[in-house]
């Protein structure tokens, strides 16, 4: 039997979950479908569980810097198993609370693998849905690998479930997962190992801060290993041995778990796309200005799935509005990514908004850059943290901020500034002459331009 709603959502993630409740309140019929527990990766296996285990991490090495400062007494350690319980109570309650938010709007939610059958028709537990619409919000899973024993691998949400940290840990890749968790992870006793066959990490941020980072990285213990391609993993009776080939010669790196942080890609596979006439280009929905699919105008997508913007938990819910819009009142609204910022929460953390250096460049618009490691300023000192630092460029003609990158203590706070500075058009002398409350970081903010 087919049931039949306005709209049928599949996900129940942030960009889920935001679409679904706008076209309720709008007196749609709303169903939501989803496999895994109901929340989405970032409330559940992504952003908020790794940031409480950061927070734990921050106190570590805050208290390691301020030794000999102020602070004395034993060495402060990690107790992971207490740590993991109180991310569990953070997580653990997410499921039942969707579930119950959905029922309290008159959401209809269903557990199980969705699977297109129609144009706008969805399988889901032997029952048939069928929508006037169907959002695709099923969030991103990690990348095939493509090597042998790539099965003993686990995934970030596997290592955000650890009850005890191993002693040795090999992460695969260099993006934000892997210098997050390798973090984590050696704040907190690891011996960590990070592989990344390209010949930086972060590729997303500026390279010179990057560069500052990766000498925190070196104080902390962790080994980074540059142009290094895993070809294959091999299961040991006392862990595992990572094989890669560097310079044309193979390496072998021993661990008691490996990490695959090596990129995501929007988890479309299960749904049978062709059954939808949607089409889809190299894993990526194929899909027009207003985030509606290019072949099948009753089906929109947003946050990971459309990897139309960064993947990012604010460009989830910025894409459910604009969805939402379109669907309810006819295709109008485009979504508009300026001014998002990025943040890795490694300690310090680093974080970019706007264009890079060499994006400014490549434009041919003039501006003028002003980049210095600071870790003199009183921000730093303040904490006994050596790493701090940052680069801003402004348009000569216009005064506007083209982009800003930043690297040290509540630089993932300050960016916030910088991105509202780009997109609403603010200008550098609207910030130098704002009257930030001092002394915190934000009031460095007139020194960098």
């Amino acid at each position: 039997m087919t049931k039949q709603y306005d709209l049928v959502v599949i996900g129940t993630g942030t960009g889920a979950s935001s679409v679904a409740a706008r076209c309720r309140a709008a007196g749609w019929t709303v169903a939501v479908i989803d496999h895994l527990p109901f929340g989405g990766t970032c409330a559940l296996r992504g952003c908020d569980p790794k940031k409480i285990l950061v927070g734990a991490i921050e106190a570590i090495d805050h208290v390691r810097h301020m030794r000999g400062h102020g602070l004395a007494g034993d060495e402060p350690a990690i107790a992971w198993g207490d740590l993991m319980g109180f991310k569990r109570g953070f997580t653990e309650p997410v499921p039942a609370m969707k579930e119950n938010d959905f029922a309290k709007s008159g959401i209809d939610a269903y557990h199980g693998r969705a699977r297109f059958c129609g144009p706008r028709s969805v399988e889901v537990g032997g029952g048939v849905l069928e929508g006037r619409f169907v959002v695709i919000a099923v969030g991103a899973v990690p990348m095939r690998l493509g090597i042998a024993g790539e099965e003993h691998v686990i995934t970030s949400t596997e290592f955000l479930e650890l009850d005890r940290l191993p002693k040795r840990i090999v992460l695969l890749g260099g993006g934000f997962i892997a210098a997050e968790f390798a973090n984590i992870a050696a704040q907190a006793g690891a011996q960590v190992t990070v592989l990344e066959q390209m010949d930086r990490m972060l590729g997303p941020f500026d390279p010179d801060l990057v560069g500052w980072l990766m000498q925190k990285f070196q104080e902390v213990g962790i080994e980074v290993r540059l142009q290094t391609r895993v070809t294959a993993i091999e299961k040991r009776n006392d862990g595992f041995s990572v094989i890669a080939s560097s310079n044309g010669k193979d390496e072998r790196f021993e661990a008691d778990i490996v990490v695959h942080a090596a990129g995501r890609v929007p988890d479309l596979e299960p749904l049978d796309l062709p059954a939808a006439g949607v089409k889809s280009e190299k894993g990526r929905l194929a899909l027009n200005e207003f985030l509606q699919s290019v072949s099948n105008p009753h089906v929109y997508a947003v946050g990971d799935a459309a990897s139309s913007g960064p993947p990012l938990t604010p460009v989830s819910s910025h894409d459910a509005k604009v969805a939402a819009a379109n669907m309810l009142d006819g295709n109008h609204a485009k979504p508009n990514y300026l001014g998002v910022p990025s943040v890795a929460f490694t300690t310090p953390p680093i974080a970019a908004v706007g264009m890079s250096e060499k994006q400014a460049r490549d434009s041919g618009v003039k501006f003028r850059m002003k980049s210095e490691k600071a870790s003199g300023w009183y921000t730093a000192r303040r904490v006994a943290e050596t790493t701090y630092g940052f680069k801003v460029m402004v348009d000569d003609a216009s005064d506007r901020i083209l982009g800003a990158h930043l690297i040290g203590p509540h630089c993932d706070e300050v960016i916030n500034i910088f991105a509202l500075a780009i997109r609403k058009g603010l200008t550098a002398e609207d910030l130098k002459t704002t009257m930030f409350a001092y002394p915190t970081a934000t009031s460095d903010i007139g020194y960098m331009l």
